[in-house]
């Protein structure tokens, strides 16, 4: 007998088949479908596959001036992850795909990344400016045990002495610690491990596919033991679901090694809305109405805000006691800590063969 379909479906983050907004047509969703993923610890069983497309270009120029990064490298569209408030779920509609069920089982794969990036390195006008693996979903989730994109980019990177930030919250970038410790020898990468929440049901449920937080704060250590410098991403924070463990996630990341933490109030931007509100509804039904009005208090009485340098920070009261307790953070726990910049002066000479007189 199936159960209630209000009731939580373990193992994925979304917990509906949203359709495409980009259809003209309006399509109802599937009942044996539906039913289907709502049976208790069934959504695990949901399939996830793999699909290669063929992208004429892979480094991205970052328009948004908020974001903190000018260029970004995704191996992989969509993210087994299933974090629930993912922001790059929207993206998947523009392949004609769902950004909910869709954009956790459904990866887009550019296997052609490594060549594509050789491509762009080699060309003289290019002038050296980090380049982030990730920033959109994760180059880490599981797809890359299978295909090692991201570890064939890092090579690239390596051989062009060119500088390239991570962005992770996998602790499979301990796999590529060779050409980390390669890379840092003369400062070219830092790393980001996003840690959300000391909570392990919180966490399992918020971001069901993802290492533990102990796995992640154990990567802190072992990156930071071996001299890679390891900013910790305590985010998004979520108001009346994480926000109260921000000392004690800024604490961890501190002693596990981290040269500083960055945080962003969590925003609900285009689908991600709705995903959320089901999810929480059916996750923890007793604190859902709390948590979206707490949202909303950050951004107007709505629960997304698109402004550049409002949307990720968030405005009024509550956000305002969330920044606080961040500064509170950085005195007791980051005092003469600093994540450096990585150094963008030997690509060039690379480039133009002068690298060999050294």
């Amino acid at each position: 007998m199936h159960q209630n379909p209000n009731s939580f479906s373990k193992g994925r983050g979304a917990q509906d088949r949203l359709n495409n907004r980009f259809e003209s047509l309006k399509h109802e969703s599937i009942p044996e479908f539906l039913e289907y993923i709502y049976r208790e610890g069934e959504a695990h069983k949901i399939r996830t596959t793999y699909q290669r497309i063929f992208p004429k270009t892979i480094v991205n120029k970052v328009l948004s001036p908020d974001i903190g990064m000018a260029y970004s490298l995704n191996p992989y569209q969509g993210c087994e992850h299933g974090c629930v408030y993912c922001y790059a779920r929207n993206t998947h509609e523009y392949w004609g795909l769902g950004p909910g069920i869709d954009f956790e089982s459904k990866i887009l794969v550019k296997e052609e990344a490594p060549e594509l990036l050789e491509a762009f390195l080699k060309n003289r006008k290019w002038k050296a400016t980090p380049i982030v693996l990730s920033g959109n979903t994760d180059c880490y989730q599981p797809a890359e045990k299978h295909f090692e994109i991201t570890r064939a980019c890092l090579k690239v990177f390596l051989k062009y002495r060119h500088p390239v930030g991570i962005i992770t919250k996998n602790a499979m970038v301990l796999r590529d610690l060779d050409i980390l410790e390669a890379l840092n020898k003369d400062q070219l990468v830092g790393v980001h491990i996003s840690v959300t929440s000391l909570d392990k049901e919180i966490r399992s449920r918020l971001e069901p596919r993802t290492a533990t937080t102990a796995q992640r704060l154990k990567t802190i250590r072992l990156l930071s033991e071996s001299g890679i410098p390891v900013n910790a991403m305590l985010a998004p924070i979520i108001p009346g679901l994480n926000s109260h463990e921000l000392l004690s996630l800024a604490r961890a990341v501190s002693e596990a090694g981290a040269r500083s933490f960055g945080l962003n109030v969590v925003r609900l931007n285009g689908a991600v809305g709705d995903i959320f509100s089901s999810w929480i509804h059916k996750a923890l039904p007793a604190r859902a109405e709390k948590v979206l009005s707490l949202i909303k208090a950050c951004h107007g009485g709505t629960l997304n805000d698109s402004r550049f340098g409002v949307r990720n920070k968030g405005e009024g009261a509550v956000a305002e006691q969330i920044h606080t307790m961040a500064r509170i953070a950085r005195r007791r726990y980051f005092k003469n800590r600093e994540f450096p910049a990585l150094n963008t002066t030997l690509h060039h000479r690379y480039k133009t063969g002068q690298w060999t007189l050294f």
